[in-house]
């Protein structure tokens, strides 16, 4: 049986991601740094619900390693059963295949269009730990310089065009994420409320600064 320590795990994951990103040409909006703000997000999640749920504990390895890794599968960016594969293989140095099956169950079945599609999977003891991660993504994704970036970079706007791709999509999708009841958990509804409105500040600001 494979048993490593987290950090080992953590270092891994996120030399993966800063490789990786590289080979396939992800630009910023979905690789180290975003990788970092969801791990971010994912811990704050853990620390509130371990404490109502202590089999988390049990759990860390698998949510840490699946909200760093979970945009190494993109499909913007890669062929989706390619980029699992590479990864599986990478992190077998460090983590059980039992483990990285539920990490792959976790990530390709966690982005927004995936459950708005088929709803959310249903994966036993581990759903609570699901819910961690794809939240922790939603969460980084209030950012709205981040759409930006993916607009200027992949689909080779300018900035206003990107901008203004970046306030659509905000309006069809990441503010409409509370009232489609995307989150879960107790401390991701307290979160996500705030940074909503941090958002609409922020468009608010931009539209002003652009003239809009």
């Amino acid at each position: 049986m494979k048993i490593t320590n987290l950090s080992t795990i953590l270092n891994y994951a996120f030399n993966y991601v800063a490789k990786f990103s590289k080979i396939y040409n992800i630009d910023e909006s979905h690789a180290l740094k975003h990788s970092m703000e969801t791990f971010r997000f994912a811990n704050e999640i853990y620390n509130s619900e371990v404490k109502k749920n202590a089999f988390l504990s049990e759990q860390k390895d698998i949510i840490c390693a699946s909200a760093i890794l979970h945009d190494m599968c993109d499909k913007k960016y890669m062929d989706e059963k390619v980029g699992l594969s590479l990864m599986n293989n990478y992190m077998s140095d460090v983590i059980s295949q039992p483990k990285l099956e539920i990490i792959t169950n976790i990530i390709s079945t966690m982005s927004y269009s995936k459950v708005k599609r088929n709803g959310f999977p249903s994966l036993n003891e581990y759903q609570l730990a699901y819910h961690i991660v794809r939240e922790s993504d939603l969460l980084a994704a209030y950012d709205i310089d981040r759409t930006i970036m993916y607009g200027m970079i992949i689909e080779k706007l300018n900035y206003c065009d990107a901008l203004n791709r970046a306030i659509q999509l905000f309006d069809n999708r990441v503010l409409k994420y509370r009232e489609d009841e995307l989150f879960i958990t107790d401390i991701s509804k307290e979160l996500s409320l705030s940074l909503h409105e941090k958002s609409l500040s922020d468009i608010k600001e931009l539209k002003q600064l652009s003239y809009f």
